[in-house]
C-alpha cells in the first residue's frame, strides 16, 4: 500500500506545483466596463512572441478559449498585407466585423541559476566494522553537485474593443518554469479568466 500512495503523493504535488506556476502580479481594467462571450461575434488573437512556434501556439491556445469566436492573426493576417500600415488594419479588422482583439506580448524572460549541493545524509551507526559502514555510507556522500537554471516569463495581455477602438482590459502574468509554451499558455488564460471574473470584467455565461 505505501509503494502506491508515495507515488500518487508524488503526482499530487507535481499538479499543485504546475497550476501555480502562474500567477498575475498586476492588472487594469476600464471602469465599469463589462463583456460577455456571447454577445461577441470574432475576436482577433495576436501573439508577440520571439518564434513562429511559440507565436502559434500562443494564438492557438486562446482561440480554443474563446470557443469558435477567436481568429489567430496567423491564419487572418497573411504575408501580402503590410502589417505595419495601421490605418489598412483599422479599416480591415472594422470591415470584416471584429467586436476585439487580444494581445500577447512576451516582456522579459529572467533567469536565475542556483547552486544546488549534493544531498547529505547520516546513516544509522549499526555497522560493526569498517567494510559495511563504509560502503553503506559513501554513496549518500558522492550524490553530485550541480547548477540549476529556474526561467520565469512576463507577459503582457491586452483586450482591445474595435468598436470603440481602445484598450479595455490589460493584465501582466509571470510563469516560473511552466514546462512549454502549450502549458504557459493554458495557465496564463486560467489566471486571467479568473481575474477577469472576480474584477466583473467578464459576466459569466
Amino acid at each position: 500500500m505505501r509503494k502506491l500512495i508515495l507515488p500518487a503523493f508524488i503526482c499530487l504535488i507535481t499538479v499543485m506545483v504546475a497550476c501555480n506556476s502562474t500567477r498575475i502580479t498586476s492588472s487594469w481594467r476600464e471602469p465599469d466596463k463589462q463583456v460577455s462571450l456571447n454577445n461577441l461575434d470574432k475576436v482577433l488573437v495576436v501573439a508577440l512572441f520571439k518564434t513562429e512556434t511559440a507565436r502559434h501556439k500562443s494564438e492557438d491556445q486562446m482561440v480554443t478559449f474563446l470557443k469558435g469566436k477567436g481568429v489567430a492573426s496567423y491564419n487572418y493576417l497573411n504575408a501580402d498585407f503590410n502589417k505595419k500600415n495601421e490605418q489598412a488594419l483599422r479599416e480591415k479588422i472594422s470591415k470584416d466585423g471584429f467586436d476585439g482583439a487580444i494581445t500577447m506580448r512576451l516582456v522579459d524572460v529572467e533567469k536565475e541559476k542556483s547552486y544546488i549541493t549534493g544531498d547529505e545524509f547520516y546513516p544509522p551507526i549499526y555497522n560493526r566494522n569498517f567494510s559495511g559502514y563504509y560502503s553503506r555510507s559513501l554513496p549518500f556522500y558522492a550524490m553530485p553537485e550541480y547548477f540549476a537554471t529556474t526561467k520565469t516569463f512576463t507577459v503582457e495581455t491586452n483586450v482591445f474593443s474595435i468598436k470603440e477602438d481602445k484598450i479595455i482590459w490589460s493584465g501582466i502574468t509571470k510563469s516560473t518554469d511552466p514546462g512549454g509554451i502549450n502549458r504557459m499558455m493554458k495557465d496564463i488564460v486560467f489566471v486571467i479568466y479568473k481575474r477577469m471574473v472576480k474584477e466583473g470584467f467578464v459576466a459569466k455565461n
